[in-house]
């Protein structure tokens, strides 16, 4: 008994997919432009947004892959589809940021040791190239970030990697202005000090999910005195909610009714799943009505 039963609907994801991959564009012109810059310019702070660039636009692409496996059909195997790929991809790409964060930091390290010659003028260029490229793909990517997590894991990347810009221009500066070529090597520690948060917030989210923990601003408490609400209802029990992708959430939830209002369960379950549907953003929602002493006989049980 429920209501909304297609588990295949468009995803979050699926519905930035354009976006997503005009950003996977963007970004691979970016990268090929700081790449050639840091070889020519010798600077790691440069080495570093451009590597960092490069993680952005595997991300991008593994999103794109991840939407196409979530909209997969659902089978008899997986009821669910292929939705959750999208999780795994944003925890992928974290966990991408974290490792690119340990490469800069290792670079950065050998260069305190041995300071490298440096083109200050180079990296202003380069630098401005690709903030002005990150800029232009956080604008398209914007308002999917607020809807997708799989499309805020994107957009963190490329937020990051302008912040990154930002940093190996101001380093660039101070090079070519005063020759002190440390200041490169700072700015690409200053670059993985902005990733790490970033990473680490996304990782989080995406294990939230994983975990099937309660959606995000849903108080179970509060769904169940809705649902205690109905005139009929006489008491709620194993009451699950968890998201399956990033705007796919779902519960489900015992109701005991009196034996008497069984008889119109039709009409109860149109009343309660228009509950959850209004209230609690909940399109599908599974309720199993039983008799009270039900759950006397039903085993393992939650609250």
């Amino acid at each position: 008994m429920g209501a909304g039963h297609d588990h295949g609907p468009i995803t979050a994801g699926a519905a930035n997919s354009r976006r997503l991959a005009l950003v996977l564009g963007l970004m691979l012109v970016v990268a090929v432009v700081q790449v050639t810059g840091a070889t020519f310019s010798g600077s790691l702070a440069l080495l570093a947004d451009a590597g960092h660039t490069v993680t952005d636009s595997f991300g991008v692409a593994l999103a794109l892959a991840a939407v196409w496996i979530a909209a997969r059909p659902a089978t008899s195997k997986r009821t669910f589809g292929f939705q959750r790929a999208e999780i795994l991809a944003a925890a992928v790409n974290a966990i991408v940021l974290f490792a690119l964060c340990a490469f800069i930091v290792v670079e950065a390290v050998d260069r305190l040791r041995d300071p490298a010659e440096v083109s200050g003028l180079g990296m202003v260029v380069v630098a401005a190239f690709g903030l002005v490229m990150n800029i232009v793909a956080m604008l398209v990517l914007r308002s999917g970030a607020k809807e997708s997590l799989n499309v805020k894991g994107a957009y963190l990347e490329v937020m990051s990697d302008a912040l990154a810009s930002v940093g190996v221009i101001v380093g660039g500066l101070i090079v070519w202005l005063t020759g002190w070529q440390q200041a490169d090597t700072l700015v690409s520690l200053g670059i993985a000090a902005i990733i790490v948060p970033r990473a680490w917030a996304l990782l989080k989210e995406a294990v939230h999910v994983l975990l099937e923990a309660t959606p995000k601003g849903m108080d179970l408490s509060e769904v169940r005195e809705h649902l205690m609400n109905h005139p009929a209802v006489i008491d709620v029990h194993d009451l699950h909610a968890w998201t399956i992708t990033s705007g796919v959430p779902v519960m489900s939830a015992h109701v005991v009714v009196a034996e008497d209002d069984l008889r119109d369960s039709g009409r109860m379950l149109d009343e309660l799943h228009e509950c959850l549907t209004g209230h609690f953003d909940v399109e599908h929602s599974t309720l199993q009505l039983e008799p009270p002493g039900h759950a006397d006989h039903e085993g393992a049980r939650h609250p």
